[in-house]
């Protein structure tokens, strides 16, 4: 799955990814390979990409917008900051 992290300032991250979880406004989810379509919003929170089944990044996100399409996951914050 391509996974892209997108502020109005710059990209944050892009690259290929087992899969991402995401602070959802009901609470965290998360996303993995061929997931189906969806738009949900986003709290401010921490987002956990998931590089492979043993090894983990996290950003600290702002309030924003996540999109599942075609096994792309494109997620729009205000800001992000690794942790």
């Amino acid at each position: 799955m391509i996974l892209e992290i997108l502020t109005p300032e710059r990209k944050i991250f892009s690259g290929d990814v087992f899969g991402v979880q995401l602070p959802g406004i009901s609470g965290l989810f998360e996303v993995l390979d061929k997931h189906a379509p969806m738009v949900s919003a986003l709290k401010a929170g921490k987002l956990k990409i998931l590089k492979d089944k043993t090894s983990t990044s996290s950003y600290n996100i702002q309030s924003g917008f996540v999109e599942v399409l075609n096994n792309k996951t494109t997620v729009l914050v205000e800001g992000a900051e690794a942790l």
